[in-house]
């Protein structure tokens, strides 16, 4: 299970480095087994490049070589993420998080030659995002088993298209070391069934020591436990995500103590009437709150 770190800012919009701090350290202490830093769920788009810099500086500082960190690096410009995964500076990071481009809306074959491009000038294993809800354009099985085949630094993909066939399709015809990561928290369970290799998790800032468990006992072959936790945590998926992530994960951290319940425009934080279910059902599995 790997988490999709947050950005804890104050009531005054600025960054709360104490409180990332702070979400870090429960990340570590709680079995999560790695971190994705700048992702989606970071709010990355809204965040200046200083802001960045420190955040990476503080959460590499901070797991000094204890697990894995990826970084999340993309955009819908190839050329300007080659420049920066030429010229940026990656000590203390194992991999690269990089989005299909989105708003662009490019061709499958412009989804090939932008992360072709990114191969060949990444110094770091690459991580290949599809969540086309976001992007507004479908990586197809066909592309992801092409640059798997063809990019030798292309080494797992995180899926987020909930097509259960196509990601099948995916785990069915990939290279042997070619990794499938589920990239949404509702489905874990069953792609972990079918060969996916795990998570990058967004409940997982508020529950890496109870979801990392049903990874693991999922991938052990616990189906029956690993069930019994994925049914536990049913409503709070739905939750996460009906006022936008990373609104309801900023929530439940809010309500358990560690960070302030802000977000950065244009996101907002959860309405009232979602916040008090999700406190509903944090009493119910005895968090308090």
């Amino acid at each position: 299970m790997g988490v999709a770190l947050i950005t804890p800012f104050k009531k005054d919009g600025s960054v709360d480095y104490t409180a990332l701090s702070r979400v870090v350290d429960y990340q570590l202490q709680n079995g999560s087994d790695y971190l994705v830093v700048l992702g989606t769920t970071a709010e990355t788009p809204t965040l200046t490049p200083e802001e960045q810099k420190e955040i990476i500086g503080l959460v590499v500082s901070k797991v000094n070589g204890q697990i894995p960190i990826v970084l999340g690096i993309g955009g819908n410009n190839t050329y300007s993420v080659v420049e920066k995964l030429k010229t940026d500076n990656f000590s203390g990071i194992d991999a690269i998080l990089s989005v299909v481009p989105y708003y662009n809306k490019p061709s499958q074959e412009g989804i090939y030659q932008h992360y072709k491009c990114i191969s060949q000038a990444s110094p770091l294993p690459i991580v290949l995002y599809n969540v086309p809800g976001r992007t507004g354009v479908n990586m197809s099985a066909e592309t992801t088993l092409r640059l798997a085949s063809e990019c030798k630094n292309v080494v797992a993909i995180k899926e987020a298209s909930g097509d259960m066939t196509q990601i099948g399709k995916i785990i069915k015809y990939k290279p042997e070391e070619f990794q499938v990561i589920s990239g949404d928290d509702g489905i874990t369970f069953p792609l972990i069934t079918f060969g996916a290799v795990g998570v990058i998790s967004v409940i997982g800032n508020a529950f890496p020591k109870e979801f990392s468990r049903m990874v693991r006992l999922a991938l052990a072959g616990d189906y029956t436990n690993a069930l019994s936790i994925h049914h536990s945590f049913t409503e709070l998926f739905d939750l996460l995500f009906v006022d936008g992530n990373p609104a309801g994960v900023k929530s439940m951290l809010c309500m358990m103590g560690f960070i302030e319940n802000e977000l950065r425009l244009p996101l907002i934080p959860t309405r009232i009437t979602t916040y008090e279910k999700i406190r509903e059902i944090l009493r119910d599995l005895n968090i308090k709150c």
